[in-house]
């Protein structure tokens, strides 16, 4: 099993996006509104530049659910930024920051 941090950002239970880390493979997927209903039939649809393309979920009803982003995901994002849920291995707390090591 990969390892992978999970996290819900400042507003805890009943945020509206979650995410998933995966270090080993530098994928991040961010899943938005995560207890809303999701609807049957949905599509996926690909942006992107050259050999780095994002993926938008989109459920039965045309509303995003979740956005991908494999293999190039801190050079978009500042994961050291990212507020992790319960144990983290892989990060350490300096000051009020986490930055990850290893």
């Amino acid at each position: 099993m990969p390892t992978k941090i999970r996290g819900i950002p400042e507003g805890k239970e009943g945020s509206s996006l979650r995410f998933e880390y995966y270090p080993d493979t530098d994928s991040l997927y961010i899943e938005l509104n995560p207890g809303r209903e999701r609807k049957p039939g949905g599509t996926q649809e690909v942006v992107g530049w050259g050999d780095h393309d994002i993926v938008i979920d989109v459920d039965g009803d045309g509303v995003p659910v979740g956005i991908d982003i494999d293999s190039f995901a801190s050079k978009i994002v500042d994961i050291t930024k990212l507020e992790a849920e319960g144990p983290v291995f892989g990060l350490v707390r300096a000051g009020n920051r986490e930055k990850r090591v290893g």
